[in-house]
C-alpha cells in the first residue's frame, strides 16, 4: 500500500518535504495544512509543481480526517509551540515526525509535555519522532554513533561552523546580526537573541545514550564581531558590528565538563578566512576525530532526515522516540513500500 503523508506547515522546510516526497516511489501527499491565507485553497501541485492534487486547508481536523500513515510537522521550534498540533495528529491516529528543535529530546526542558505525548502515542498506537539536522543528527546522533567503536569515552567536543548568509531577516534578528555589541548583550538578556535552539536537547540525548548522569547543562552566547565589512541581501555588517553568535553549551558531570558543543553562526565567514564545517572530537579509547568540510547543508539535511525517517517511524513500536532509539535513517533510493517491509522485519512485525 502507498505510504500516505499529511504535511503540516509549508514554509521552506515543509515545502521542501513535499517536493522530496514527490520524487520517491511508493509515497503520496494526501493532505496539507498551513496558516498562510495565500496558500489555502491551492493544491500542492499549484504551489510546488508536484503530482499531488491535495488542497491546502487552514482546518487541521479536515486534513487529519484523511487516511494517512504519518504527519510531517514543520511549524515551529519549541515543544510548547508544536504540542497542540502533535496532540491533534496523535489523537487522529497518525504517526508524527516533527522538526521542532526542542522535540529532538523534549524530556530535557519539557518533561511533563514529553510524558503526555508519550502516553497519548502509546494509547493511540502511533509513534512520534523529533528530528532535524541539528539537533537530530550532526551534534548528537552522529556523535553517539561514533562512540560505538570506543572502549570508553572521557570527553566529547564538537562544533558546527556554518554560514548564515542564505537566511532571511528573522534569522538575522535571532542571531543578533547587524547589531552593536551593546545591543547584542541586551538582546541576549531580553531573550530576543537566542542563538542556536536545541543545545540542551543534543547534550541530554548524548548523555542518555552513553548512560551519563549530568549535574547540569550550561550555555554561553557571545557576539562574533566583524573586522571586515560583510553583506548579504538582508543585512549589512560594518567592522565593529556583530556578524553572528558564538553559542556554546557544556554538559557537566561530577564537576567536570564532559560534553562541549560549539555553534558559531555568522554571515560571510569566508570574508575573514573562517572555514565552515562539522567537527567532532571524542577523547577516550581510542580518540576519534571527524571533520566534514564544508558543513552539511542545514535545510537539505533537515528535509531529508524528516522524509527518510518515515519508514522507521511507521514500523516502530508506539510512543515518543528520539533519533538514538530507532535505526539510523538512510536515503530512500528504492520504492518506500519495499523498504517498509524491510523495516517491519527489523522490528519483528
Amino acid at each position: 500500500m502507498t505510504v500516505r503523508v499529511i504535511h503540516w506547515g509549508l514554509g521552506a522546510m515543509g515545502g521542501g518535504m513535499v517536493k522530496l516526497l514527490d520524487a520517491k516511489a511508493g509515497a503520496a501527499s494526501v493532505a496539507a495544512i498551513d496558516a498562510d491565507p495565500g496558500k489555502q485553497g491551492k493544491t500542492l501541485a499549484e504551489l510546488f509543481g508536484v503530482r499531488s492534487r491535495a488542497q491546502v486547508t487552514a482546518d487541521p481536523a479536515q486534513a487529519l480526517a484523511a487516511e494517512a500513515d504519518v504527519v510531517l510537522i514543520a511549524t515551529g521550534s519549541f515543544t510548547r509551540e508544536v504540542f497542540p498540533q502533535i496532540v491533534q495528529a496523535v489523537e487522529a491516529g497518525k504517526n508524527v515526525i516533527c522538526i521542532a528543535e526542542e522535540m529532538a529530546f523534549p524530556h530535557q526542558q519539557q518533561p511533563e509535555l514529553a510524558a503526555q505525548i508519550h502516553k497519548l502515542a502509546v494509547e493511540n498506537k502511533v509513534t512520534v519522532l523529533g528530528t532535524g539536522i541539528n539537533p537530530g543528527f550532526v551534534l548528537d546522533l552522529l556523535i553517539v554513533a561514533l562512540t560505538g567503536v570506543c572502549y570508553s569515552v572521557r570527553e566529547i567536543r564538537a562544533s558546527r561552523i556554518n554560514d548564515l548568509s542564505p537566511f532571511g531577516p528573522t534569522v538575522m534578528k535571532t542571531q543578533g546580526v547587524g547589531t552593536t555589541p551593546e545591543e547584542f548583550a541586551a538582546g541576549v538578556e531580553a531573550g530576543t537573541i537566542v542563538g542556536h535552539v536545541g543545545f540542551p536537547e543534543s547534550i541530554a540525548m548524548i548523555a542518555a545514550a552513553l548512560g551519563w548522569e549530568l549535574d547540569e547543562i550550561r550555555q554561553t552566547k557571545e557576539p562574533i564581531i566583524a573586522k571586515k565589512y560583510r553583506e548579504t541581501p538582508h543585512v549589512q555588517v560594518q567592522p565593529g558590528m556583530v556578524a553572528g553568535c558564538r553559542h556554546i553549551a557544556y554538559g557537566i558531570k561530577d564537576g567536570e565538563t564532559v560534553i562541549t558543543l560549539i555553534h558559531p553562526q555568522q554571515v560571510r565567514p569566508e570574508v575573514e578566512g573562517v572555514e565552515t564545517g562539522d567537527f567532532i572530537e571524542i577523547y577516550g579509547e581510542p580518540d576519534i576525530r571527524l571533520a566534514i568540510r564544508p558543513e552539511i547543508p542545514g535545510g537539505i539535511g533537515t528535509i531529508a532526515l524528516a522524509v527518510n525517517s518515515i519508514p522507521n517511524v511507521i514500523a516502530s513500536s508506539p510512543g515518543l522516540k528520539n533519533m538514538t532509539q530507532l535505526p539510523v535513517p538512510s536515503a530512500l533510493m528504492a520504492d518506500i513500500r519495499t523498504l517498509m517491509e524491510k523495516r517491519r522485519d527489523y522490528f519483528g512485525q
